[in-house]
């Protein structure tokens, strides 16, 4: 792989977020992005990207601790599965995970407590930390929906997970379009 920092744009989504349990839906997606300016843009190339459904079953495949479907367990299970990602890829660059997410980020890296989620929470936290032991990490806010391309891409494959659809693939995706 070639050297520089990878940047990983991550979100979640949630159909109501209001009155949420178990069943609500909510998924999360992140998309692994080589030669990124940070402008929102577009420039540099997809390397990687994935998304799933916000899993709250214990004992289920790709449970991660969320109790329930909700914006905040489905932002913080897209930087769980990004670090998972980092940890298998067997990548060893500097990595800018980028959310528009200030909890999910606050709470991954060990700023902020939580006071909610705090089985995923706990999980996010240890995957971020074993990252981290590895390789620089850092999580850097960036405004939600304001056009910017990979950031758009991350909200799209959420919103797809959540709604049970797959993603458009890259060629046919427009920014802005879920």
């Amino acid at each position: 792989m070639a050297s520089g920092i990878l940047h990983i744009y991550v979100d979640g989504s949630c159909e109501e977020n209001r009155n949420v349990t178990a069943d609500t839906p909510a998924g999360w997606g992140f998309c692994v992005v080589s030669g990124d300016t940070g402008l929102g843009r577009g420039r540099g190339h997809i390397l990687h990207e994935v998304c799933g459904p916000v899993v709250t079953r214990s004992g289920s495949e790709g449970y991660l601790g969320a109790e329930i479907g909700s914006n905040n367990t489905a932002e913080l299970s897209a930087i769980a599965q990004a670090t998972r990602w980092l940890l298998e890829s067997g990548e060893e660059q500097e990595v800018v995970i980028r959310s528009d997410s200030q909890y999910a980020l606050n709470i991954a890296s060990g700023e902020w407590r939580a006071k909610k989620n705090k089985a995923l929470a706990k999980r996010t936290q240890e995957l971020w930390n074993e990252v981290s032991s590895l390789r620089k990490l850092s999580g850097e806010h960036i405004r939600a929906h304001r056009g910017h391309r990979w950031n758009e891409r991350a909200d799209h494959l959420a919103f797809r997970a959540m709604s049970g659809r797959q993603a458009l693939p890259l060629q046919f995706w427009k920014p802005g379009n879920r």
